[in-house]
């Protein structure tokens, strides 16, 4: 082709793709694109990623220069016993000189130095009482535990919920209650008032996650992309966690407190109105069929080992979040920046655990990959207490958030599949369910973790949950072939057709027996196992 040919050819493609620009309709596109998969995958993406930023915004657990709450609340403790001493000494008179030569620089006033009524600044390498930072595990912890406590109350009502009006209008609801929380955080002044403000995200949070992954389930009907899609939402999660606390940290160093939870507002804002135009939440959509009971789900041995593996799993980095920062200032006397930074490894490999296991744990088995991953995070909380320096933690916290993203990308879409599998495709309890694991973990994690610290020491309580996940890990062979409903009741007949159709060895009330030999239900039902499934494909 001519050289003035092709720039000629080039310019007309140009002026297509800019007039394409300028016609271009976000509403209309989004309405077109309403019932798209795709589309819903990225709206479940933005709420977890929103509510994971605000969460460890808060949180700071990958902070380069200050935890933003707990440094704040020890600020907030130091500042409160400054101005009690100050006015104790105030009213002591001042000691006098016993000789009779009074310099000219003598008074009778007081004298106090200024750098007794500052709290101490960010640069400091060591807390001033070892006693005072001691205590802050217990008042960080359950702090760090409200939003899960609440979030841990409030899901049961969410899952059946959603399968009475649909999923659009609780994850809206989600995302107002998430902005109002956010507003709390950025003008909260108080211990009061950023428990209440926590506590509201957890309403928010159970909102957003349940109604997210039972509305992904629900669309993603195949396995196998139900299993990437759900892990590419918890990337999401995973990138709330990697991103959020570096961001808010920064900002709340060199702007403001406030700075970080107004750019998060803007960002929910975004957020709701892409709900708004997409999802159409005014709408109550329920379910065309009536799902399981949520106690009849929760009664489920399967259900409820997949639900032990997040929640045990989670358990672990849970009780590591308040105990620490506090553990590494007072054995390693590390930097401020330090604290967070320590927190870094485990986020960046969560985000690649669930990236991959999200595709590869259908391949290998996901009972295989959650059995390694909660042997894996019970090795590497063991073995968090030996480090001497911060280098010395990067490779169990790298070990540790790895393993977790193992465990919650297996278990996840085994959750939807075991509804499948033994009950009605209704997602929304049973993600409850899974929501309330995870959500236990981090309840029960900070808490308890906070006080057996302050008990028994840091060592010995990373030891026995250490020891919790490595006993926990074998209870996930049990979810390598599970059964179905239709097995189990073949099983239950092959067990009761014990008589070789003799007449007077039949039960009373049955005049014939079944020819059928129960060795030959059991086969067909080994074979249908094998062959079809998910789980079978990854006993092969």
């Amino acid at each position: 082709m001519h050289p003035r040919s092709r720039s000629v050819f080039f310019w007309i493609r140009t002026m297509e793709r800019l007039d394409a620009i300028r016609q271009f309709n976000l509403l209309s596109w989004l309405r077109g694109e309403r019932q798209s998969r795709k589309l819903i995958l990225v709206i479940v993406f933005v709420a977890l990623l929103l509510d994971n930023m605000l969460l460890t915004v808060v949180d700071s657990l990958i902070c380069p220069t200050v935890p933003i709450i707990p440094s704040y609340l020890y600020s907030l403790d130091v500042s409160a016993a400054v101005v009690l001493n100050t006015s104790s000494q105030q009213q002591t008179p001042p000691a006098r000189s016993s000789g009779s030569n009074v310099t000219a620089g003598s008074t009778d006033a007081p004298t106090f130095t200024t750098a007794a009524a500052e709290p101490p600044d960010n640069s400091s390498d060591c807390p001033n009482s070892t006693g005072k930072v001691a205590t802050e595990n217990v008042k960080v912890g359950l702090l760090f535990a409200s939003k899960a406590t609440v979030q841990l109350i409030i899901n049961p009502f969410i899952g059946p919920l959603t399968n009475r009006i649909g999923y659009q209008l609780p994850i809206f609801i989600g995302f107002c209650i998430m902005f109002s929380s956010t507003i709390m955080f950025a003008f909260s002044s108080s211990y009061a008032l950023l428990f209440v403000a926590r506590s509201l995200q957890g309403v928010g949070s159970s909102c957003s996650s349940v109604a997210g992954m039972g509305m992904l389930a629900s669309v993603y009907t195949d396995d196998k992309e139900r299993g990437h899609a759900l892990g590419i939402a918890l990337g999401g999660l995973a990138m709330g966690v990697l991103v959020g606390p570096p961001f808010g940290s920064v900002m709340y160093e060199f702007v403001g407190k406030t700075a970080p939870f107004l750019i998060l507002a803007f960002l929910a804002l975004f957020d709701g109105a892409l709900q708004l135009f997409a999802l159409q939440p005014t709408k109550v959509e329920p379910e065309s069929q009536k799902g399981t009971p949520l106690l009849t789900l929760m009664k489920d041995p399967y259900i409820l080992i997949a639900s032990g593996a997040i929640c045990f799993g989670n358990m672990a980095i849970a009780m590591l979040e308040p105990t620490l920062p506090i553990w590494m200032m007072e054995t390693m006397c590390s930097r401020k920046w330090q604290l967070g930074v320590a927190f870094l490894p485990a986020s960046i490999s969560y985000l690649l655990g669930t990236y991959i296991f999200g595709t590869l744990a259908t391949k290998i088995g996901r009972w295989l990959s959650a059995l390694i991953g909660m042997a894996l995070v019970g090795v590497c909380a063991i073995g968090v207490p030996f480090a001497t320096s911060i280098y010395g933690l990067i490779l169990p916290m790298f070990g540790i958030g790895f393993a977790i993203g193992m465990v919650d990308s297996s278990m996840m879409p085994i959750m939807g599949y075991l509804v499948d599998l033994r009950h009605v495709s209704v997602y929304g309890s049973v993600y409850a369910i899974a929501d309330v694991a995870f959500c236990m973990g981090f309840a029960l994690g900070p808490s308890i973790g906070g006080s057996i610290a302050e008990t028994v020491g840091f060592l010995w309580l990373m030891t026995i949950i250490g020891i919790v996940d490595i006993i926990f890990a074998p209870l996930c062979l049990f979810l390598r072939n599970p059964p179905g409903q239709q097995e189990q009741a073949e099983i239950l007949t092959s067990k009761n057709s014990d008589c070789l159709c003799d007449p007077e060895s039949l039960p009373q009330g049955l005049e014939e027996c079944d020819v059928t030999p129960k060795w030959s239900s059991l086969a067909s039902s080994g074979a249908d196992a094998l062959g079809g499934g998910p789980m079978g494909n990854m006993s092969e």
